[in-house]
């Protein structure tokens, strides 16, 4: 029985054996055949790889067409392991130009790791270094044929593209960079990242090199065109530096807009960054917030939310510009007493009396007569504690606390109605006061113009938030305005236009507690009254020559003010007045 099984097993062995070698011998056939070619040719049809091809980043501009952000051409400046015949040449060729450590240059080559082949030294290197390299490399290898060996063979040059800023900080909190990743950050270059990047496109490359093939035409990224003023800009980002030191303000804010449109015209803060260095940003700003505080910085603004109170006032009816009220100087608020700033008795005063004298007392007056439901509808209407919709990223929504949050108490009904316990951004209160110069009608602050695509320019439209109150409302408002800071002989007056505004002057929380020594000064005026074209809100963070916004803010509105008729080509109120007339 165990032989027969062997003779099975050496036959089935020998079947396969046979298999084997037939298999072998097919394969040999096929390969060495006419059919074979047929199939090679096949395969090479098939050698490609997939390869993405970017766009270049979209442009960015002013309103007037000046280059605000736009991309040059950078390198990356490695070596070829595999070619190098001279490691001290290329490392001091290399340190010479770009400002490099000599030894960590050669250290790189010479202990570059196991099994890599390529190091890179320096990547962004501007293009004027690169050429340097690049043409000493040159004059080194065509020397080579008079024995000098070695050289700077193996330094390769890899260029490609990289966002630039022409005008360094200029406008920096408004645009944003671009990271090495291209990636945006911050304002513009992070809200419209995908438009200003563009679309990659992918295709199949052939393997091999020899094989023709058509690049691939890759649209470059959408362009935008900003409302901001380049000029206006720089003066405002001048006057507001200047402000710092007139006044000692630790930091600063500066907004111009159009309150008929919600077109920024400027946007300046006090710290700003070469946005070609983004790399400093963690040196510059401690948090993201203090990027653009116009946008992203809630505060309490004190006094100039005063104009909305007398606003809701006289929408809902409760006043009427000539009613009249005694000011003892103090008013009981859900068991609180409030103080005006200065803690005296004004005596019998009429609303405009009211703002031109800035009366704690008045506004409290006015919120409780109101009503916790009414005023804070109205409040609720302005959009605080709503995002604007700024089309910058980064916004902040601040907080109004209402009826049934828990930490609201009846005293903040009174409090809430001068600034006290509230708190918003700059381009917020602008967003809510623009109501009171639009007509009734809140804009929506943008800094998008138009965008330029594949040739075509879209032009971006004005949008509008609401009608928190009435046209008639609004026109009394900024005639009530414009009287009381004409009648305290304002700091904040522009010779030749007349201006509606209010000053700010806010306590600053510290602890728990209000100090009476630390402030934010701010001012929000706009003009020319009967048609109004800009409107500036400033905001100086802490001044120490003095705590007082009409000392401080003021002035540095009208110095501003008086910039922006002169760059925007805005005439007097007497010139407008004879072109209208005829």
């Amino acid at each position: 029985m165990r032989q027969q099984y062997a003779r099975r097993s050496q036959a089935l062995m020998y079947v396969i054996v046979l298999i084997a070698l037939a298999i072998v011998v097919q394969m040999f056939r096929i390969q060495n055949s006419s059919e074979a070619a047929i199939f090679r040719q096949r395969a090479s049809n098939y050698a490609y790889e997939l390869k993405t091809y970017y766009p270049d980043r979209g442009e960015i501009y002013d309103r007037n067409g000046h280059l605000l952000a736009g991309n040059t051409i950078v390198y990356e400046v490695g070596v070829d392991l595999n070619a190098v015949q001279d490691v001290n040449a290329i490392a001091t060729a290399v340190s010479a130009e770009l400002g490099m450590d000599y030894a960590a240059v050669a250290n790189a080559i010479q202990d570059p790791g196991e099994g890599i082949s390529y190091v890179v030294l320096a990547d962004y290197v501007d293009a004027e270094n690169a050429l340097n390299l690049q043409a000493l490399k040159k004059a080194l290898n065509d020397q080579a044929g008079e024995g000098v060996a070695g050289g700077l063979v193996g330094l390769e040059f890899k260029s490609h593209p990289h966002r630039s800023y022409p005008e360094k900080s200029l406008a920096s909190n408004v645009l944003g960079f671009v990271s090495r990743e291209g990636l945006g950050y911050f304002g513009v270059e992070e809200k419209y990242d995908a438009l200003l990047a563009g679309s990659p496109v992918q295709v199949l490359v052939p393997t091999d090199p020899n094989k023709a093939f058509e690049i691939p035409r890759v649209p470059d990224g959408t362009t935008l065109v900003l409302t901001v003023n380049r000029d206006l800009q720089a003066a405002t980002e001048k006057i507001l530096d200047e402000s710092l030191a007139n006044y000692g303000a630790q930091n600063g804010t500066i907004v111009i807009m159009n309150p008929s449109n919600g077109e920024i015209l400027a946007m300046a803060v006090s710290r700003r960054m070469d946005l070609n260095q983004f790399w400093n940003y963690g040196s510059i700003f401690d948090t993201a917030s203090q990027f653009n505080p116009a946008i992203s910085t809630p505060y309490e603004p004190g006094s100039v939310i005063k104009i909305l109170t007398m606003a809701a006032a006289l929408d809902s009816g409760s006043v009427v510009p000539g009613t009249t009220y005694l000011d003892t100087g103090a008013i009981l608020v859900g068991g609180a007493t409030i103080q005006n700033w200065d803690e005296n008795p004004w005596g019998l005063q009429d609303m405009t009396g009211c703002l031109q004298h800035s009366l704690n007392v008045c506004m409290a007056m006015l919120s409780t007569n109101m009503g916790a439901t009414n005023f804070y509808s109205y409040m609720d209407n302005f959009g605080l504690g709503h995002l604007t919709g700024v089309d910058m990223a980064g916004e902040a929504a601040g907080r109004l606390k209402l009826p049934g949050d828990a930490d609201w108490y009846p005293v903040d009904l009174g409090t809430n109605a001068f600034g006290q316990g509230v708190t918003a951004t700059p381009i917020q209160i602008m967003a809510a006061a623009s109501s009171i110069a639009n007509k009734g009608r809140t804009v929506m602050p943008h800094v998008l113009s138009a965008m330029v695509r594949d040739g075509r320019q879209y032009n971006v439209p004005a949008q509008f938030a609401g009608t928190p109150i009435s046209e008639s409302t609004a026109t009394t408002l900024t005639g009530m305005l414009a009287v009381s800071l004409e009648s305290e002989g304002s700091l904040a007056l522009v010779p030749g236009y007349r201006i509606a505004g209010k000053t700010g002057t806010a306590q600053i929380p510290v602890n728990g507690f209000y100090d009476a020594s630390q402030t934010n000064a701010s001012f929000i005026g706009w003009g020319p009254v009967d048609a109004p074209e800009f409107m500036i809100y400033v905001w100086l963070e802490r001044p120490s020559t003095s705590i007082w916004g009409s000392e401080t803010a003021a002035p540095v509105f009208a110095e501003v003010a008086q910039k922006t008729v002169l760059l925007l080509n805005i005439p007097p109120d007497s010139i407008r007045q004879q072109i209208v007339a005829k």
